[in-house]
């Protein structure tokens, strides 16, 4: 077995709620090789979107530790942690957040813009991920000119923009018919290949739990490997 990319260790993230105190996740263990895809189940409020957050340094955890990609992000300060977030995680949302003034190809490139990428070649690969996604003729198009589908995989390549080793997605089917989470599927299931990177995902819908190498069930706060 490789070394994982991603490896926590008794990991324990509580919610008060007045005077109740909730385990979120309590003495949790979990691990990920590179290159994997992970699909992540669960009833709601069992702390599947939480632990994504933690994953991408967006929550800070109670205890425990948590290693993602040689980051050890318990250890961090928040200026390396905002490095962290651009070097090694992209995200993908339930709902795509994208810019409705800027085109696909702008929304697309702006992180890696952001990020210090010189414009030009931000936008040569933005035009590329846009291809990889199946919407380079559409690269001029506004999101209020595509359709909900679409609209997601525009927001797959923008985070994809800053060649991040890991994909963090969130219910990124719960806002689409079936005809275009099919197509979602499709494309998540190709892009660790594709994109050389490795995709954590959340997600109630089944069909999508499908395209995992392996998946975990997240329940009473710790994590059940049931493939």
């Amino acid at each position: 077995m490789n070394e994982p990319i991603i490896e926590c260790r008794d990991l324990i993230k509580t919610f008060s709620s007045g005077a109740e105190v909730l385990h979120i996740l309590d003495h949790a263990d979990f691990s990920l090789e590179k290159g994997k895809i992970c699909t992540i189940l669960g009833p709601s409020g069992s702390g599947k979107s939480t632990f994504l957050a933690i994953l991408g340094s967006l929550e800070r955890f109670d205890s425990g530790s948590v290693r993602v990609d040689g980051y050890e992000l318990q250890t961090l300060q928040e200026k390396s942690l905002s490095v962290f977030r651009r070097k090694v995680v992209g995200f993908v949302f339930q709902f795509h957040f994208l810019l409705g003034d800027f085109s696909a190809l702008e929304n697309v490139a702006l992180p890696g813009y952001m990020a210090g990428l010189p414009r030009a070649d931000a936008w040569k690969r933005a035009t590329q991920l846009l291809d990889l996604v199946g919407l380079r003729n559409r690269a001029h198009h506004y999101p209020s000119q595509l359709s909900g589908g679409e609209r997601q995989r525009v927001a797959i390549a923008r985070a994809l923009i800053n060649e991040p080793p890991i994909v963090l997605a969130d219910e990124p089917t719960g806002n689409l018919d079936a005809a275009s989470s099919e197509e979602l599927r499709s494309l998540l299931q190709r892009l660790p290949e594709a994109a050389k990177t490795t995709l954590v995902l959340v997600t109630h819908d089944s069909e999508l739990a499908t395209i995992g190498d392996t998946s975990f069930l997240l329940k009473g706060g710790h994590f059940e490997c049931i493939r």
